[in-house]
C-alpha cells in the first residue's frame, strides 16, 4: 500500500520537465565554443555545396569559377 501512495503524490509535470543544461554553448564575441561550432558547421555545408557543385556541373571549382 505504500507504493500506491507514493505514486499519488508525485506530480506528472516533475517527469517531464527538462533539466538544465549546464554546459550548452551560448552566443558571444570573440574566440568561443559557441563560436568555432558555428564556424565547423558552415565550413561543412560549404564543403558539401562544393561537392555537390563538381558532381552536378562535371568541373571543379576553380573551372567553373573561370579562374583555369
Amino acid at each position: 500500500m505504500s507504493s500506491e501512495s507514493n505514486l499519488s503524490e508525485q506530480s506528472p509535470t516533475s517527469e517531464l520537465s527538462p533539466e538544465p543544461v549546464a554546459n550548452q554553448p551560448e552566443p558571444a564575441f570573440g574566440w568561443t565554443i559557441y563560436a568555432e561550432q558555428l564556424n565547423g558547421r558552415f565550413a561543412m555545408i560549404g564543403f558539401v555545396a562544393l561537392l555537390l557543385l563538381e558532381l552536378f556541373t562535371r568541373q571543379d571549382f576553380f573551372t567553373w569559377l573561370g579562374v583555369f
